[in-house]
């Protein structure tokens, strides 16, 4: 493998300091200089992707970049925010499978994948790091949204509507036949697992029609539970009007499938409430991204949820003691 600062010049170096992107010094120097639009605020997440806790050791380095920041950046299409900047903390075990004997190789892919994404979203990378252990990712990004713009956990109302993009339990679904050996990324659910789409421009289409938002990695019910709370409401949901993923039913049948989407996690959906009055807007604003929204239950005042009966259960949580 080749050293250190050759691996950053070769895989994760390029000229981007100028004004359209914001970025007034870059990769190579000790902290990056970043000039935010006047009028914005700025939205910044981090997440961290480890080998076999939140992808597969032997998973296509292509789709290990993409995905490590995918996750990220669907933080910031929770918030409505626009992509600016990412950076990202690489943690290389060069003495496993599959890094050994082939690095230079899997190094390639792997940022071919990360920086294919860049340049979807819109998203310089400016800066990070590159160090020795067990393969882990951290990506931390960095967005703008208007003043007061920003789509938050704490402002749904009851009686607001409750509506997700896309479509649910496709992660959920993709890790399952991955485990089952198949390895075809042409699938649609093994493409809903291993390379997810952050829904960016949804989040700023919904921006003022929207009243609260969050984007769904850990299952729609945990993640609507951290809604709930912040906004101190409860919900009503209908699990049979809930919009499963292409391939999913016919792989887990019925109830494993509406049971996937409630809980499976890796989504990467958002999760919105809305006025009803709203909701028309919403989804014209979305089918003209050529994306659906579909209305999945409503807010309540009493605290707690209703509606999902023998299919409740709870999402992902790290230190659960349970296996992902």
């Amino acid at each position: 493998m080749v050293a250190e600062f050759d691996l950053i010049r070769r895989y994760f170096t390029a000229p981007i300091a100028d004004a359209a992107t914001g970025v007034c010094l870059g990769v190579g120097d000790d902290a990056a200089l970043l000039a935010p639009a006047a009028g914005h605020q700025l939205v910044v997440s981090v997440d961290t992707s480890v080998v076999d806790i939140h992808f597969p050791v032997d998973a296509p380095a292509r789709a290990i970049g993409h995905r490590a920041l995918a996750v990220a950046l669907s933080d910031l299409a929770a918030m409505g925010a626009r992509s600016r900047w990412c950076f990202m903390a690489l943690t290389l075990d060069q003495h496993s499978a599959p890094l050994s004997g082939e690095s230079d190789a899997w190094l390639a892919d792997y940022a071919e994948g990360f920086l294919s994404l860049c340049r979807e979203s819109s998203s310089v990378l400016a800066g990070g790091d590159v160090t020795g252990g067990q393969l882990t990712i951290g990506v931390t990004v960095m967005g703008e949204v208007p003043d007061g713009q920003a789509i938050t956990r704490r402002g749904a109302k009851a009686d607001d509507l409750i509506a997700v993009t896309g479509s649910l339990g496709g992660g959920a679904g993709g890790l399952a036949l991955w485990q089952r050996g198949e390895r075809d990324l042409s699938h649609p659910l093994l493409e809903r697992y291993l390379l997810p789409q952050p829904r960016l421009a949804a989040g700023q289409a919904l921006r003022g029609l929207a009243t609260a938002g969050i984007d769904i990695s850990d299952g729609l019910l945990a993640d609507l539970g951290h809604l709930r709370r912040a906004s101190g409401v409860g919900a009503v949901l209908m699990p049979e009007s809930m919009p499963l993923a292409t391939n999913l039913e016919d792989t887990l049948g019925r109830d494993a499938a509406i049971q996937a989407a409630l809980g499976g996690g890796d989504d990467y959906e958002l999760l919105v409430t809305l006025p009803r009055a709203q909701l028309d807007e919403a989804q014209r604003r979305l089918a003209a991204l050529g994306q659906t929204l579909t209305v999945i239950g409503h807010c309540r005042e009493a605290l707690g949820i209703s509606g999902v009966g023998r299919y409740s259960r709870d999402g992902w949580q790290h230190f659960s003691g349970e296996t992902p």
